[in-house]
């Protein structure tokens, strides 16, 4: 299971550090760059941070007890393993029973900055 929770793990990491382009008229994922879709012709952008983590299912917020955001730990997968990328540290955490699996990414996407405004308007 540990080589499974790496492989899920880094491949979040990888995502984060480099973007994938998205076609929204066949909603699916492209992996070379292309102002269009090869499929349907139609233009193509990079997925975003919001829309990244519009699926989310938690987001936890790291506060300084000054009330200043410090960072946070958005909840992409749960129930074997529980994936959390950690934006304070540019870190996507992977748990599953007693294996383990950490990666750091390049932020990218911006993802920092999209849980910031995010927070800000809480």
């Amino acid at each position: 299971m540990s080589k499974e929770i790496s492989n899920h793990v880094k491949h979040i990491a990888n995502e984060l550090s480099s973007p994938a382009l998205y076609c929204q008229e066949c909603d699916h994922c492209l992996q070379d760059a292309c102002e269009h879709c090869p499929t349907c012709k139609s233009e193509v952008y990079t997925i975003g941070a919001l829309d990244y983590i519009s699926d989310a299912l938690d987001i936890e917020y790291t506060v300084s007890s000054g009330g200043e955001y410090l960072g946070a730990r958005v909840l992409v997968a749960f129930g074997g393993p529980n994936i959390w990328i950690n934006t304070r540290y540019n870190k996507v955490e992977g748990a599953w029973w007693g294996d383990s699996a950490d990666f750091s990414y390049d932020d990218e996407m911006g993802l920092d900055d999209a849980c910031r405004e995010i927070f800000e308007c809480l």
